[in-house]
């Protein structure tokens, strides 16, 4: 008899589910264009400004300057399986941004195992509540700050919009004016059951508090949540379940799914202003095609 291991999955299926590399094999290939086109972006817009968060080297962010004043700002929150890849390899949606208007951040912070994941969400809602404090000092405006977040960094930008920010930070809840979580994981009681946990090394209550599906109260502005079409079918299910929460708040939210893309490949829409992503996250901010 087969023995479940979470809803009508046995452990096999369960860590296949949540083994995003199984369900794409040009995985690898699609990683290393990140960091490839992140450096053809620096060419074309020159290096970023660097500047510390918080304390420890992992704790800065690359700011890529649009050329107007008071500009919007998109935060971008690499994934990696909380473990991989960094800010380097996250320009490559930059030019989308400066060219339409925006100030572009690519965002560093510690990983594991260095950091554990209660570590990791903390710092990540830390370096919003500086770019906030300090947007005037960057040149962009404080009242339009947007997230957006992929993988794991799409979890970890659902953690952002789900922050009770007057509780944590004694900031306004809307500090974050908009988000895009793609292909995330958003309650990680399944990651607890998969293999994944080897070195996530979740336990019940880490779940408990760092799963955005049991925060969404705190949600305090539109979300746009998305999945490749050829993602897993437990990543499918979290999308819809994290929407339907948002949607129970009340506030503006969106599920798409990217034709034809697997999950590696959605987020490249994000780096043209006529891509999936791209178009919804100028949509979001306001700002026209650039």
């Amino acid at each position: 008899m087969r023995t479940k291991a979470f809803l009508d999955y046995d452990q096999a299926e369960l860590d296949r589910q949540y083994d995003q590399r199984a369900w794409a094999p040009n995985a690898i290939e699609v990683i290393n264009r990140y960091a490839a086109d992140s450096e053809a972006v620096r060419r074309r817009l020159g290096e970023p400004e660097t500047h510390p968060y918080g304390e420890g080297r992992a704790a800065t962010l690359d700011l890529f300057r649009a050329h107007r004043p008071h500009a919007p700002i998109h935060v971008f929150i690499h994934g990696g399986a909380w473990r991989t890849l960094g800010k380097r390899d996250s320009a490559f949606a930059a030019e989308t941004f400066v060219r339409a208007g925006a100030h572009f951040v690519a965002l560093g912070f510690e990983l594991l195992p260095v950091a554990t994941l209660d570590e990791m969400v903390e710092q990540v809602r830390s370096a919003i509540a500086w770019i906030f404090r300090n947007a005037d000092r960057l040149g962009g405006d404080p009242g339009r700050i947007f997230v957006s977040g992929h993988s794991s960094g799409a979890h970890l930008a659902g953690t952002v919009v789900t922050t009770d920010w007057r509780a944590q930070f004694r900031l306004p809840p809307d500090v974050v004016k908009g988000a895009l979580c793609i292909s995330g994981t958003y309650d990680l009681e399944p990651v607890r059951r998969s293999a994944r946990n080897a070195y996530v090394q979740l336990d019940a209550g880490m779940v408990d508090r760092l799963s955005p599906a049991r925060h969404a109260d705190n949600i305090a502005c539109p979300v746009v949540v998305g999945t490749g079409e050829h993602e897993s079918d437990e990543l499918k299910r979290q999308a819809r379940d994290f929407a339907a929460l948002a949607e129970r708040r009340g506030v503006p939210v969106r599920l798409i799914e990217g034709a034809g893309l697997n999950h590696f490949e959605i987020i490249n829409t994000l780096a043209s202003p006529f891509g999936l992503l791209g178009r919804m996250a100028l949509q979001q901010m306001g700002l026209g095609l650039g």
